[in-house]
């Protein structure tokens, strides 16, 4: 699979969620190649609004038809948003993984966490090199 690094947003880590940092908060989701892997979304588990997330730890799960799969939070903060339209449309997470289907919106508490993160062509080169090893 070829990855169109125009598409990616400017940092994803390498478990494969994304970060849009714009001004004080940064939204989240899982990749395109994350949601290719994941297979059809038909159950998507949240944490409410106010809950502080760490980087790196589970902040959630998603269920498709191939397997469930926790979600990984790539920066630390508190979670001031969250896409509830993703209750009734899970599959919004297939069809739009970079706009209608983000997950969370946080608040960074460690913003230094994001130059940890990798650009779109680390990011596709670590995406490359995982399907040469399947």
């Amino acid at each position: 699979m070829l990855l169109n690094s125009l598409l990616l947003p400017n940092l994803i880590s390498p478990l494969h969620e994304w970060v849009k940092h714009e001004g004080p908060v940064a939204t989240i989701g899982i990749t395109d190649h994350a949601q290719d892997h994941l297979g059809e979304v038909v159950f998507v588990d949240l944490p409410e609004t106010g809950v502080s997330v760490s980087g790196g730890s589970s902040f959630g799960a998603v269920e498709s038809v191939k397997a469930s799969s926790d979600i990984n939070s790539p920066i630390s903060g508190e979670i001031v948003e969250v896409n509830s339209s993703l209750k009734g449309k899970p599959g919004l997470i297939n069809t739009s993984p970079y706009e209608e289907g983000w997950m969370i919106k946080v608040k960074p508490s460690n913003p230094s966490e994001l130059e940890s993160l990798l650009g779109p062509k680390e990011y596709t080169k670590l995406c490359d090199e995982e399907n040469a090893a399947h």
